[in-house]
């Protein structure tokens, strides 16, 4: 019994000397996946709505399926970064219904003034081609990034909004909005009325 008592001891001893000669041992930060950007590539979107765009390669475009969905509503989903980009448009009858429609964008740009870190609005102008809006870049960890609208001032209204489907850190989804936030600029830089 002492013979296994005293290699018992004689062990521990020997592992507690071993364990304690490494002591550089430093804590390591959380670590996030490595986010590999696919080139920088566009086709446009020209169907039978009465609007047309670039978007990326990448991205596939699907025809929204949701609950209470009008014609010519989309997602562009951009199923790399687990996020989508939701698109409606409407036509516009009359100047009160613009003017309600341009409020609404703005209030649901707003709505996240209480997790945003900024706020960022920019005008839209392309007269050559009627384009005009309002480009939301919303910082912070808030449900949705970016949000714009697009009109032509008279008959038509189309709204984005880019959302990701996963809760919202700002911090870890940042390199990614920024790089989504240049395929959107490219979407409104392209984006021209077919009539």
């Amino acid at each position: 019994m002492k013979i296994k008592h005293l290699f018992f001891l004689t062990f521990m001893l020997l592992l507690f000397v071993a364990a304690c000669q490494n002591n550089d041992y430093s804590p390591k930060p959380n670590g996030y996946f490595r986010i590999i950007y696919p080139e920088k590539k566009y086709q446009t979107f020209d169907n039978a709505a009465p609007f047309s765009f670039e978007y990326p390669v990448y991205a596939k475009m699907e025809t929204d399926r949701g609950r209470n969905v009008k014609k010519d509503w989309y997602n562009l989903h951009f199923t790399q970064f687990n996020g989508f980009l939701h698109l409606t448009y409407y036509d516009v009858a009359n100047k009160a219904e613009y003017d309600e429609m341009v409020e609404d964008a703005r209030k649901l740009a707003f709505k996240h003034t209480i997790k945003a870190t900024a706020i960022d609005q920019k005008l839209i102008n392309y007269p050559d081609r009627k384009v005009y809006g309002i480009y939301y870049a919303i910082e912070g960890n808030t449900a949705s990034s970016v949000q714009f609208f697009l009109t032509d001032s008279t008959k038509h209204y189309f709204r984005g909004a880019l959302y990701f489907n996963e809760r919202p850190q700002y911090d870890s989804i940042e390199p990614v909005v920024k790089f989504i936030k240049k395929d959107i600029d490219k979407m409104i830089s392209t984006f021209k009325w077919k009539d």
